[in-house]
């Protein structure tokens, strides 16, 4: 059974997430504070955080730009900012969704499973062999991502984005075609989420080389995988 942290200080909201994610089969524990959340996490193995960003203790953003420096772990970001800026800031540091509240609880739920569904447990019916596009490797048995053999830390989402463009090197994608294929349709994203996550894998590669960029943006089309040589 996959495990979920829900950290949200509102005992309505968390309840209404924990009987949404229990009837979808998920165990689900509750922090009311970052504090305990991070507690959590230091002894217990969790699959999945949902992260409210107004907390008693601190801002849920910081939060999560802290534990993407060491942690691959898949975040939904739960909060009552309603912003495009406050969205594409959040996927931009590292979550890989993003509901508002209110909420409906089988959408949320949805998401939830569409998430786990993308990490490396998730998505063992659809492994395969490595995928080589020069100094780039990716390897979806491991779900790791080497860059001149060195790990570079992918979010699940943006593991998938990689994934797709690199697995058929040539083809140009669109937007709303990665959107298919990297949430297998389930959820609605707009195209700036697409390219903040984008824009995420770019910036992790630039931190290991300045010139290294694994994508390659097609004006008015789309994207396509970059062999790094």
């Amino acid at each position: 059974m996959k495990r979920v942290l829900l950290i949200d200080d509102e005992p309505a909201v968390a309840d209404v997430v924990v009987f949404a994610l229990r009837e979808a089969g998920l165990e689900v524990q509750v922090a009311g504070s970052l504090a305990s959340g991070r507690r959590i996490l230091d002894r217990e193995p969790i699959d999945l955080l949902i992260l409210d960003l107004g907390l008693p203790d601190g801002d849920g953003i910081d939060f999560c730009r802290e534990l993407r420096r060491s942690s691959r772990l898949p975040i939904l970001m739960l909060t009552c900012r309603d912003g495009e800026i406050d969205r594409v800031l959040g996927l931009e540091i590292g979550a890989d969704d993003y509901v508002v509240k209110p909420f409906s609880p089988r959408e949320l739920a949805a998401r939830v499973r569409s998430i786990l569904r993308r990490t490396a447990d998730g998505l063992s019916a659809r492994e395969t062999g490595p995928v080589e596009l020069g100094r780039l490797k990716i390897d979806r048995d491991e779900h790791r991502v080497l860059f001149d053999e060195v790990e570079i830390q992918l979010t699940p989402t943006e593991f998938e984005l990689l994934w797709t463009l690199a697995s058929s090197p040539r083809r140009v994608f669109p937007r709303d075609q990665l959107i298919d294929r990297a949430y297998a349709g389930e959820v609605y994203l707009s195209d700036r989420a697409i390219d903040s996550h984008i824009k995420g894998i770019r910036r992790k590669f630039e931190t290991a080389d300045s010139r290294a960029d694994p994508i390659e943006t097609v004006h008015g089309v789309g994207y396509r995988a970059r062999r790094l040589d």
